[in-house]
């Protein structure tokens, strides 16, 4: 029996979304080039008949889309169905391919690179960040010795603190070490160009840059070893077996078209402007405020703020009812508050990490909903500090 509930979701749409980093909107031009993909082209990708042959221009015209944004070659673009696959397959051909020694990755990885890399047989060592969340490169140059091959995440998830990836990219070369990076974040957010990185894969996925969910794609440097990770038919090149995702692919392409074009007009530029509105009324206006993280290396669609003698868990519900979407990140695990590991690397302490919050733009928020959000923000805080007794400090921000 389907379930119905139209009205639901228009009113849950009409909210304020601030929680890009956890996924956006799909743009419009995207579902409309899906459309005819869900509806007649359901030819298989991989036959020889004229729709599936269709179907297949359809699918390679959208890897010349991605290849064009990230700066690669299209023959390096392998399609997945979303950002976890995109990594997993990467972590395991390097782990294939790689000689003895731990996985070196950073102690803020997203959970689909740690517990991969955690079920290795050959370990994994960590690279520790600083307070403000991110890696130390003295610390990290120090454990390249005897490492197999390195992950380290363009940018967090939770934090937004984007992470010195040329310089890790360098390194690594010098000791002649493949290096992967879960670029999920920072797509859409900031330009990036895999010939400038140095990088030997990349995994990405569309809907952080309003595209569908349920793909994502692999950037696989030219001439690279490969072994996949999932095996059958040979499609995707023999890298990644199983019937392409036609029409999410195509959406996939046109996402990445539409971010390319916005990338000319410095879309960044007006993120920054949203978050930076957002953040200034409310430490303007709110006591006991404290962003989280390094000020000068951030997304410029991320605030991660704690809110002194506060509750996330609480904050959260209040701003539903305010008609805020916003995230404690993975602050808030299976009903029980406790630190992320996020947090814990950064050495945050209990208190300030249990009333985090994160909330993230995209380019279809506007200024007034920035606007408006931290006045419903300051609303919800003031409400949970009445209820919650005293314990509010000064205005902080933190800054390395």
């Amino acid at each position: 029996m389907a379930i119905e509930n139209p009205a639901g979701v228009r009113q849950a749409a009409a909210m304020i979304h601030l929680d890009a980093n956890a996924s956006t909107p799909l743009r419009t031009e995207v579902l409309e080039a899906m459309l005819p993909w869900l509806r007649d082209g359901f030819a298989n990708p991989s036959g020889t008949y004229a729709a599936a042959k269709l179907a297949r221009q359809a699918i390679e015209q959208a890897r010349a889309q991605v290849a064009q944004w990230l700066g690669a070659q299209p023959e390096e673009i392998v399609f997945t169905s979303g950002g976890t696959e995109s990594v997993n397959t990467a972590l395991h051909a390097l782990d294939v391919q790689a000689g003895p020694g731990p996985a070196l990755v950073s102690a803020i990885e997203h959970s689909a690179v740690l517990r991969y890399a955690e079920a290795l047989p050959r370990g994994v060592r960590l690279a520790p960040v600083n307070a403000g969340g991110r890696l130390e490169l003295a610390a990290f140059a120090e454990n390249l010795a005897g490492a197999a091959f390195v992950s380290v995440m363009a940018a967090n998830n939770e934090t937004g603190v984007i992470q010195p990836l040329r310089e890790v990219c360098a390194m690594a070369r010098e000791q002649g070490l493949a290096v992967h990076t879960d670029a999920v974040q920072v797509m859409g957010k900031l330009p990036l160009q895999v010939c400038e990185l140095g990088v030997d894969m990349l995994s990405l996925s569309a809907h952080k840059f309003h595209g569908p969910k349920g793909v994502g794609a692999l950037y696989v440097r030219s001439g690279l070893r490969f072994s996949p990770l999932l095996l059958g038919g040979g499609q995707e090149g023999g890298r990644r077996s199983g019937t392409e995702n036609t029409a999410g692919i195509v959406g996939m392409g046109v996402a990445a078209s539409i971010m390319c074009q916005q990338a000319a007009l410095d879309n960044h530029a007006a993120l920054r402007l949203l978050r930076d509105a957002f953040e200034a009324k409310l430490l303007d206006e709110l006591a006991g405020v404290t962003v989280n993280g390094d000020l000068p290396h951030r997304l410029p669609n991320t605030s991660h703020l704690s809110f002194d003698g506060c509750d996330a868990a609480g904050l959260l519900i209040l701003l539903d009812e305010a008609g805020i979407a916003c995230s404690a990140g993975s602050a808030c695990m299976s009903g029980q508050q406790r630190p992320s590991h996020v947090q814990m690397a950064m050495g945050m302490d209990g208190t300030r990490a249990k009333s985090s919050l994160r909330f993230s733009f995209s380019t279809l928020n506007t200024m007034d909903e920035a606007l408006a959000a931290a006045v419903m923000v300051k609303r919800a805080v003031e409400k949970l500090r009445r209820v919650q007794g005293p314990g509010v400090g000064p205005v902080q921000v933190y800054c390395v």
